[in-house]
Order: C-alpha cells, then sequence, then structure tokens
C-alpha cells in the first residue's frame, strides 16, 4: 500500500463512563479504522470503524482486558490525492469491508479469502479498562471542532468546490460552497453533521481515486472479483475480492501503470454481474492466473472482463451497481 505517512499521536485519557476503546478523529479526513487485540497465543482483529473528522466513535466495547492493544487507520476513498494512513510496524491482517479475525499467533499469516497485511501500531492503555486515542495530521489541528471545519472544506474541495484555504477559520466561499451542496444533494434543513459527511463522502467516492485501482459495491448484494491486466503482452489475472454492499475494495493500491485494466465481477456464489468480451482463466477460489488460452487444461475456468477505462492514469474506481458496472468511473491524475 502506497501512502503518506503521518504521525500516529497518540493523546490519550482514560474513560470510565464506559468500558471500550475509543477513537478520536481530529484530522480533516474520514477515516476508516481497524483494531486489534493480543491475548497470548491468540490475536483478535476486526474493522472498520468509520469516523468523521471530528468525532469520537466507540471501536470496542468490551472491557479492555487483552495484553496489547493496537490500531491501524486509512482516510476514505472519497478524498482525492494518495491515500494516508496512520499506523506502525506491526502486520495484522484485514480484510476490506466488514471482518472479525481470530487466530493463534500474533503474526499476519492472511489465509482467508480477501485477506491481506497491514502495519499496526500498539497503543499504551496504562493497564486502563477503558481508553481514548485521538488520530492527529501534522502539522496538528487545534480541536475537534477545528477537525470538522477543516474536513467539510477538505470534503467540498473533493466535491470541485471553491472553499478558500483549508484552515480552521470559517469565511464566506466555504458557506456558499455548502449551500450550494446541501441544495445539490437534497439534503433536508434539519440535516446534521452526520447527514452532512455522508453526503459529502458519497458524492466525492464519484469523483475521486486514490493511487491505484479500487473496486467500490454500490449494490444491495455481496460481490466476488477478480481484476487481470495487460501490459507489454503479458497478461496476468487475480481474484477474489469480496466487496459487500457499501464498500470498497483495494485491488492494487500502487499507482497505476500504462496498460490495460480488465474487471469480472459475480455475486457471492451467483450469476456474473460484470463481464465482456476479453477472457482470462479464472479459478474458484484465491488464484492468480497467467495463461489465457485452454484454461481447463490449467485447472482453470474461462471468464469473460470487461476492459475499464483507466486511461493510464495513476488511481481509479470502479462502480458495481445491481444491473453491472456504472459508467464514468473515477480516475486520479497523471
Amino acid at each position: 500500500m502506497r501512502c503518506l505517512w503521518l504521525a500516529l499521536v497518540l493523546f490519550c485519557a482514560a474513560t470510565p463512563a464506559r468500558a471500550a476503546l475509543t477513537l478520536c478523529n481530529r484530522t480533516s479526513f474520514i477515516l476508516y479504522a481497524a483494531t486489534a487485540a493480543i491475548k497470548s497465543p491468540q490475536s483478535q482483529t476486526q474493522g472498520w470503524t468509520r469516523i468523521a473528522p471530528g468525532e469520537c466513535q466507540a471501536a470496542r466495547s468490551e472491557e479492555l482486558m487483552a495484553e496489547t492493544y493496537l490500531v491501524h487507520a486509512r482516510s476514505s476513498l472519497a478524498h482525492s490525492g494518495p491515500a494516508k494512513a496512520w499506523g506502525g510496524n506491526f502486520p495484522l491482517c484485514v480484510k476490506d469491508g466488514n471482518f472479525h479475525f481470530q487466530q493463534n499467533g500474533a503474526l499476519a499469516v492472511c489465509k482467508e479469502e480477501g485477506a491481506f497485511a497491514l502495519p499496526f501500531a500498539p497503543l499504551d492503555i496504562k493497564g486502563k479498562r477503558s481508553w481514548t486515542t485521538t488520530l492527529d495530521e501534522s502539522p496538528a489541528l487545534a480541536s475537534l471542532t477545528a477537525a470538522q471545519l477543516v474536513g467539510v472544506k477538505r470534503l467540498l474541495k473533493d466535491n470541485g468546490f471553491d472553499v478558500g484555504s483549508l484552515d480552521g477559520a470559517p469565511n464566506k466561499k466555504t458557506g456558499a460552497a455548502l449551500a450550494a451542496f446541501r441544495k445539490q444533494a437534497k439534503l433536508p434543513e434539519r440535516a446534521g453533521n452526520s447527514e452532512l459527511f455522508a453526503a459529502l463522502e458519497k458524492e466525492a467516492l464519484k469523483h475521486n481515486a486514490a493511487a491505484g485501482y479500487a473496486i467500490c459495491n454500490d449494490g444491495k448484494a455481496a460481490l466476488q472479483a477478480a481484476l487481470a491486466t495487460m501490459e507489454g503482452g503479458a497478461s496476468v489475472a487475480r481474484g477474489w475480492w469480496a466487496v459487500p454492499p457499501g464498500a470498497c475494495a483495494r485491488a492494487i493500491t500502487m499507482p497505476l501503470g500504462k496498460g490495460s485494466y480488465y474487471l469480472f465481477a459475480r455475486r457471492k456464489g451467483g450469476a456474473a454481474i460484470v463481464t465482456g468480451p476479453d477472457k482470462f482463466c479464472i479459478a474458484p477460489t484465491a488464484f492468480e492466473s497467467k495463461e489465457r488460452d485452454n484454461c481447463p487444461a490449467h485447472g482453470a475456468a474461462e471468464a469473460g472482463f470487461a476492459q475499464t477505462q483507466t486511461r493510464a492514469l495513476s488511481g481509479y474506481v470502479a462502480h458495481i451497481g445491481d444491473k453491472g458496472l456504472l459508467p464514468g468511473g473515477a480516475a486520479g491524475s497523471p
């Protein structure tokens, strides 16, 4: 995963009102956080907790009794530019979409379909039964309130509005942009911050792509996706990425090259929903295939993939609806 790694600044305080691990977002990005609890000889990892700028969310509701707790957070795909990540040097298995992993040992051995390792940072909870950790960007914002305002500005900018400087001070441009967005999104007058951030993120996802290739499920059924690439006459097809409804999977995390990218998707355990004329070999379980001809001879099946118009740009998001690949997609910068 190619990320701009920002400092994980831990402002921690006990929260005696209830037993939980609480994460506060003092950044201008919508974050998705995964947490892990290690109690020898087992580790348990779960995610993703969505935290809008200026918000605090309970990432774990149980009393904190494990030996070690860790966290990894990443910015929403809705934000333009390179993806941001908050973590450390301890690799653990995660999955796109909601997940809950429990395994013997703390080392990342990612055997489940769609699982991959990300680096987590340990938290020093000082033996407390409840704890709050604040995630910061650099330079740090002054308060959660400032993070909320800068977060709104950033998402308005991600949606193509002119908001002036990305700082914690209100201005006329931001007010005008916010009013225009509320009207465009048909937000009711009484819609609060949660509804506003959800609408801003949803719309920005249609326009922006972090570096790499992401697959977003805008439909109602769980999907399995495979991606094939062609560059310099060589092909490779890989699968499967599990993409629950409303979630996105990162099939490629590095900037895209100048080759061609082809997508195949099917409903979980069901019929194909994204297909096309370009044939590649696939397998029933996790696979990587460099073969395109005579798939049965290689113990594989043949499937038709749809070419996606990445146009040699650095990032692309493929959106899949209930009836197939949605037009347009989203492309990042060259």
